[in-house]
């Protein structure tokens, strides 16, 4: 198996794993005739499930682990308890260069956790951040940190702003991608001093990236830029508020579209749209976020999602795997040196 063309597969994690994630896993498979994956958990489990899969047959290797990390388990617990673990061993196959990513619906601080000692720190990083991926006005914005560190320093920013812009290079099509700040207004003179000191040093910057300065709240939804850059206290904030709203218009329009024969009506004649509008506020096809900043590469799939959403979290890996973009996050590290940003 290549690394770059296989993926590491925490089977044992999630709301509804293994099956969940053996049917995504086929539907991935289906997908990318090329990749193949390693299945870690528990084999007793996950053997009956691929019979008559000829994909899963073919292209799925089962890698036997007896332990699993549970929802409510500590971080501090699965660092000290989680070895050999279907979590552990999913990251570590990506350590030794058996997979080219690891994907897990499990629990998200234990991923973190595992993945930070196991990978390890990129040179020039001092916190990995988490990425999701935003459908916007435009198409999908990519918003970092979303929970992995509550607050950043300026230095930190710039480092966000570099890992966020290769990410969505490699993973939503864009030859330069534009990055802005996350602010409460657009003037120079507003937030924090860590927002203002990152903007001056990303203006200043020698680094290659397409920087537009500040947004706002409502430019995320508007993509008025390719990547957001905050930090994980306000960036988490942010995404539970949007999915709140959708799920918060999703069952208002549900209720008006049914309410009368005339609404029902209107539904019927309205379909197309309606779909149209359910698949780009479905999280199933924006599932996937990554840990950035890491030695290897480490994809966060929703615990609930069902199947078609951990297939779209694997192919984020997939897409992922195959990129240089961790090259390109160290090239531009590199112009940041020791001491700071440095300047044209």
């Amino acid at each position: 198996m290549q690394p770059s063309k296989t993926l590491s597969i925490d089977a044992m994690g999630g709301d509804d794993a293994p099956r969940i994630v053996i049917d995504g896993v086929a539907e991935f498979l289906a997908a990318r005739p090329s990749m193949s994956v390693l299945l870690h958990g528990n084999e007793t489990l996950l053997r009956p499930m691929m019979a008559g899969r000829a994909d899963l047959q073919s292209r799925a290797t089962i890698v036997h682990a007896e332990g699993k990390i549970t929802s409510d388990m500590k971080p501090s617990q699965a660092l000290r308890r989680g070895k050999g673990s279907s979590m552990w061993n999913a990251v570590e196959a990506v350590k030794d260069g058996r997979a080219g990513a690891c994907v897990s619906a499990g629990n998200t601080g234990a991923l973190m956790a595992i993945s930070m000692l196991v990978l390890r720190k990129m040179d020039g990083v001092h916190r990995p951040a988490m990425t999701a991926v935003w459908p916007t006005l435009r198409g999908r914005t990519a918003v970092l940190d979303v929970g992995a560190n509550v607050e950043a320093d300026a230095q930190q920013l710039v480092t966000f702003a570099i890992m966020g812009e290769a990410f969505a290079r490699a993973t939503l099509g864009l030859p330069r991608p534009s990055v802005g700040l996350l602010n409460i207004g657009s003037e120079e003179m507003k937030g924090h001093e860590e927002v203002r000191e990152a903007h001056e040093l990303l203006r200043a910057s020698a680094i290659d990236i397409d920087y537009r300065g500040f947004v706002e709240g409502d430019d995320i939804s508007a993509g008025v830029v390719d990547v957001v850059v905050t930090d994980g206290f306000t960036g988490n904030v942010a995404l539970k508020t949007g999915e709140g709203v959708a799920r918060m218009l999703a069952s208002h329009m549900r209720e008006a579209f049914t309410e009368s024969l005339m609404s029902k009506a209107g539904a019927v004649l309205a379909m197309n749209g309606l779909k149209r509008l359910k698949s780009l506020m479905d999280p199933s096809n924006v599932n996937g976020g990554v840990l950035l900043g890491l030695g290897g590469i480490s994809v966060k799939s929703h615990g609930s999602a069902d199947a078609r959403g951990f297939a779209r979290a694997c192919e984020m890996a997939a897409d992922l795997a195959a990129s240089d973009f961790q090259g390109e996050i160290a090239a531009n590290l590199a112009r940041i040196g020791t001491g700071g940003v440095a300047a044209e």
